[in-house]
């Protein structure tokens, strides 16, 4: 584990925090991290040190985080994994919560794009926390605008 000064959250080797540069939803209730080496190469590994700002009056981190969570994960990992470089806007999300998640772990997410359409992404995702699945995720994913080097998930890997 490395300590981001930034932050002082500790993290685990390899994951930078994702630059979203005036993303003021994300800004609220980041950093998110990303696995640096995987972003790199197309894939998005994305992390959160689950802090007590996350959390519901449980001690678990709150639902609608997990789900802001899945929504990242889906619309990123979509467009890294798509290479289409274009915005992608969410249309459907639906998750499973598996295990609640508790204050000051490490959840960390996977995407696997499943198919791939000009119009539509189609996706899913499974978030563990030490090795443990805790929340899966079910995604379609729709790309808009004109593509281009601006609209690469990898800018926010800089």
């Amino acid at each position: 584990m490395s300590d981001d000064p930034s932050t002082r959250v500790s993290v685990p080797e390899g994951f930078v925090p994702l630059s979203f540069g005036g993303n003021p939803f994300i800004d609220l209730v980041g950093p998110l991290y990303g696995h640096a080496a995987e972003g790199a190469a197309g894939r998005l590994v994305m992390g959160l040190r689950v802090e007590t700002r996350h959390c519901s009056p449980s001690g678990f981190c709150h639902g609608g985080m997990l789900m802001a969570l899945a929504d990242m994960l889906v619309v990123l990992g979509s467009n890294l994994q798509t290479g289409q470089d274009r915005f992608m806007s969410t249309v459907s999300l639906s998750a499973d919560f598996l295990a609640p998640v508790p204050r000051d772990a490490w959840i960390e997410g996977r995407l696997d794009v499943l198919r791939a359409t000009r119009n539509l992404v189609f996706c899913q995702g499974l978030f563990r926390v030490d090795g443990a699945p805790v929340l899966r995720v079910d995604g379609i994913a729709k790309p808009i605008g004109e593509g281009g080097p601006d609209h690469s998930a990898k800018r926010y890997f800089r």
